[in-house]
């Protein structure tokens, strides 16, 4: 009877070391997926850049400090590798572009070109896109992170090697306290 119940034992927690591995190769499955997601939203993105900053130059040609900076971080975010690079390059670019459209204000044809303000709401929808995409790969980590520090399924994780993943930050500009002056 006594072997039944070791027998009995064991059985469980074989099957629920089973079940527990088998959930964090589905959410590693998720975060890949996910971050998939993240890299087509910022692909688009990138491949948005080099025609925004045509347009531009066509009106600004004396601003080629600031296109080259555009030009610059795009070229720098495309040779990211892990998370935590596209983030950072992801953040750089966002404060070119966020220079761009300023220096666009400069200029009110520039404004009022179709082609600019086409490529402007492209870039919207995108940003847009990529934001959902960020907190669908952010939401995925967290239930991947709550498998691998939660007891007793943190027991499983730790012997298959499964480690705490990052999450995606919001740029620094955006963290930046926003000053309203009338």
């Amino acid at each position: 009877m006594a072997l039944i119940i070791i027998l009995v034992i064991i059985a469980l927690v074989a099957l629920y070391a089973i079940g527990t591995y088998n959930r964090l190769v589905r959410g590693k499955n998720q975060i890949e997926e996910a971050g998939a997601a993240v890299d087509s939203e910022l692909k688009k993105r990138y491949d948005l850049i080099p025609n925004l900053v045509e347009t531009v130059k066509g009106y600004a040609k004396h601003e080629q400090g600031t296109l080259e900076a555009v030009i610059a971080a795009r070229n720098s975010a495309l040779g990211a590798t892990s998370i935590e690079e596209k983030d950072k390059a992801s953040s750089q670019v966002s404060g070119a572009l966020k220079n761009l459209f300023a220096l666009a204000e400069s200029y009110p044809d520039l404004k009022a070109n179709t082609s600019f303000l086409d490529l402007q709401k492209q870039l919207s929808a995108i940003e847009q896109d990529l934001n959902q995409a960020r907190k669908y790969y952010n939401a995925v980590v967290k239930q991947m992170n709550n498998m691998v520090e939660v007891f007793p399924s943190n027991l499983v994780a730790s012997l298959a090697h499964y480690q705490k993943q990052p999450y995606m930050q919001i740029e620094e500009e955006a963290r930046k306290r926003v000053e309203v002056k009338f």
